[in-house]
C-alpha cells in the first residue's frame, strides 16, 4: 500500500490517544494519531515521525500520524494498514477462489474471508508494533476483544471452518514473534488454547518506507 503526501516532522507531545503534537517545519500541528494502542516505546518526545496529509478540508486535523523512527528502525504504526497489506497480499499467496475484507460469524466479525475450492477460510489480522531486543509481540495492552475472537475462530474450526490469525509485524528485522504474556496473560493463554485447538497462527513482517508498507515474509512464531 502507498500513501500519499507524506510529509516528516518531530513528535512532541501525545495529550490522548487520537492526537499528538508534532513539529513540521518549525511549526506546532496538532495530528490524528491512527493507532489507538499505547505505543509509549514509539511516541517518545524528539522521535522522528512522518505523516500524512489529508486531502479533506472539512477535517479538524490536518495529517495523520502513520510511522516513526525507533532507533533506525523504521515502525510503520498506522492500525488501518495492517488488514489492506494482508488483503493485497492475501490474492496472491492464497489464491482463494473468492475474498471479502470483514465477515461476520456469531458473535465477531473477522477481518477476512476467503473460499478455495470447498474450504472455506477464516482469518483474524493483528498489527504488531511492539518489539523488544528483536522478539516482536502483542498484545500492547490489555484486549478483551481480541481473546473473543480467538474463541470464536476455535469454535469456528469445530464447525469446520479453516482459521487462521495472522499477526502483522509492522518493520523489519524481527527475530520471532511472542504473545506478550507481560501485558496480558490471559490473551497469551487464549492464543495457545486457539492453536491447540487448530486454529493456524503465522506472522509476516513487513517492509516499511516513509510513504509504503507491503509484506516481506514469513517469521517464526513461539507460543
Amino acid at each position: 500500500m502507498k500513501y500519499k503526501k507524506v510529509v516528516v516532522g518531530e513528535f512532541v507531545l501525545r495529550p490522548n490517544r487520537f492526537i499528538a503534537h508534532v513539529n513540521i517545519d518549525g511549526k506546532m500541528h496538532i495530528c490524528h494519531v491512527k493507532n489507538t494502542g499505547r505505543c509509549k516505546e514509539l511516541l517518545v518526545p524528539g522521535a522522528t515521525v512522518f505523516l500524512e496529509e489529508t486531502d479533506n478540508p472539512n477535517r479538524k486535523t490536518k495529517y495523520d500520524l502513520i510511522a516513526v523512527y525507533k532507533g533506525d528502525t523504521l515502525i510503520n504504526m498506522d492500525s488501518q494498514a495492517p488488514n489492506k497489506v494482508f488483503y493485497e497480499w492475501a490474492k496472491d499467496y492464497f489464491k482463494p477462489d473468492f475474498i471479502k475484507p470483514e465477515f461476520t460469524y456469531k458473535n465477531s466479525r473477522f477481518d477476512c474471508y476467503m473460499e478455495k475450492g470447498n474450504e472455506k477460510i477464516f482469518v483474524e489480522v493483528k498489527g504488531v508494533t511492539l518489539e523488544n531486543n528483536g522478539v516482536a509481540s502483542f498484545p500492547d495492552a490489555p484486549t478483551e476483544r481480541g481473546i473473543k475472537h480467538l474463541l470464536e475462530l476455535s469454535d469456528a474450526v469445530e464447525n469446520g471452518y479453516t482459521c487462521y490469525v495472522f499477526f502483522i509485524v509492522q518493520m523489519r528485522g524481527v527475530h520471532h514473534f511472542e504473545p506478550n504474556y507481560e501485558r496480558h496473560k490471559e490473551f497469551a493463554e487464549a492464543l495457545k488454547f486457539a492453536r491447540d485447538n487448530g486454529v493456524k497462527v503465522r506472522c509476516l513482517d513487513c517492509n516499511v518506507t516513509p510513504d509504503t508498507l507491503t509484506i516481506n515474509d514469513f517469521i517464526d512464531v513461539i507460543i
